[in-house]
């Protein structure tokens, strides 16, 4: 994967092709943004990078490298990323037993989220890991001497997910790597990285990607129109997955629709209405039946939702993108509801949800307390 095939990002690029050329490349790097910002195509083409200019420009040995690092089967390139046990693997998962789906995951979607992997592994409904497992095959790989005799790389994707135990194992290592031996550490959630890890890598923030640079991409690579993807790239928020998400997954949003029409009308007819608490609860219990990412994703829409009826109540039309997969939801009759005086304590009881269901907390309890907040938030006065 060459630098040209990222999307935006040229100081980042500028910045990384700069530290190959100087010969000053830190050997434990986190690059911290949004998947969809292009960590994981990131990291792949400065790991090609860095391992071709071991060979002389146009030699058969730079071809070969630049070949082997494009199929991400170079033997000196190494990956790990969040995994868990499938009907291949039965127990003690590592990445190192899931690279070929690996391959024809990056392959297909290097912009993909951690949710599109799972569901690659058949396992969307647990949760991805990195493990102390997984700790064990990294100090062994990075043992070995490099194949070709240059840098060793590993490129460890979602390492938020790594659990306490793997990230003390691994301590010594970022900190005192082999020789020639490169780290590349790719999260959306710094914070949740342990942070003595933290303290020991240098940090490259990546910035949300421009609009335009998104309509660009889904008008020239994905056939789209003009008007499509202008409304597409205003809706991703910067996140490249995010727009492909909204391109190709509207049977997603039909489903979401649902949940949350039953949802926001059962809130609003429980003030005072015993019936429609139990009816609250039964809908909590069907949500928490759904695997977490699952659940994530939703807390996604609805927190959307929500942002969308603002607008489109105070008429800021000129940023509203909102669309119904069906004909069971009206915006505009919604809209009314949503105003300066509940929005700002809704979002808040979704992002603590979405916390909360992130950190395995019980998903029927998070979602019916949830509910019961929103039958009171729904009813405040504008």
């Amino acid at each position: 994967m060459l630098f040209s095939d990222i999307l935006g990002q040229t100081h980042i690029k500028n910045h990384l092709l700069k530290s190959i050329e100087n010969g000053r490349i830190p050997h434990a790097q986190l690059f911290v943004g949004k998947t969809g910002s292009g960590l994981l195509p990131m990291a792949i083409a400065y790991a090609q990078a860095i391992l071709a200019s071991n060979h002389a420009p146009g030699s058969t040995g730079h071809e070969s490298c630049m070949t082997k690092v494009a199929n991400l089967a170079h033997p000196d390139l190494h990956f790990v990323f969040p995994v868990n046990t499938n009907d291949a693997v039965k127990k003690h998962p590592y990445s190192g037993l899931f690279l070929e789906d690996w391959r024809l995951f990056v392959a297909k979607n290097p912009y993909g989220s951690l949710y599109d992997w799972l569901a690659c592994l058949g396992i969307e409904k647990k949760q991805g890991n990195i493990n102390v497992d997984e700790a064990k095959q990294m100090l062994k790989s990075l043992s070995l001497k490099a194949y070709e005799g240059g840098h060793k790389i590993m490129i460890i994707w979602m390492a938020d997910r790594m659990n306490t135990a793997c990230a003390n194992k691994i301590l010594k290592l970022i900190e005192e790597p082999p020789k020639n031996t490169v780290l590349l550490l790719l999260t959306e959630k710094e914070e949740q990285i342990l942070g003595t890890v933290q303290s020991r890598c240098q940090k490259l923030q990546f910035p949300l990607l421009p609009e335009e640079t998104i309509s660009k991409q889904l008008i020239e690579n994905k056939g789209v129109s003009k008007n499509k993807a202008l409304k597409i790239s205003s809706l991703s928020n910067g996140d490249f997955h995010q727009a492909l998400c909204l391109l190709n997954n509207g049977g997603d949003d039909a489903i979401f629709e649902n949940w949350f029409v039953d949802w926001v009308r059962t809130a609003f007819k429980a003030k005072g209405n015993k019936s429609s608490i139990n009816a609250l609860i039964s809908w909590s219990e069907e949500i928490a039946k759904e695997g977490r990412e699952t659940q994530k994703k939703f807390l996604s829409y609805c927190q959307e939702t929500f942002r969308q009826a603002l607008l489109k109540n105070y008429k800021v039309d000129s940023l509203l993108f909102f669309d119904a997969p069906t004909t069971k939801f009206s915006i505009e009759k919604f809209a009314p509801f949503i105003h300066q005086n509940n929005i700002f304590e809704i979002s808040e009881a979704i992002e603590e949800a979405s916390y909360h269901i992130e950190r395995n907390g019980n998903a029927k309890i998070i979602f019916t307390d949830l509910s019961i907040k929103l039958t009171r938030l729904i009813h405040a006065k504008s």
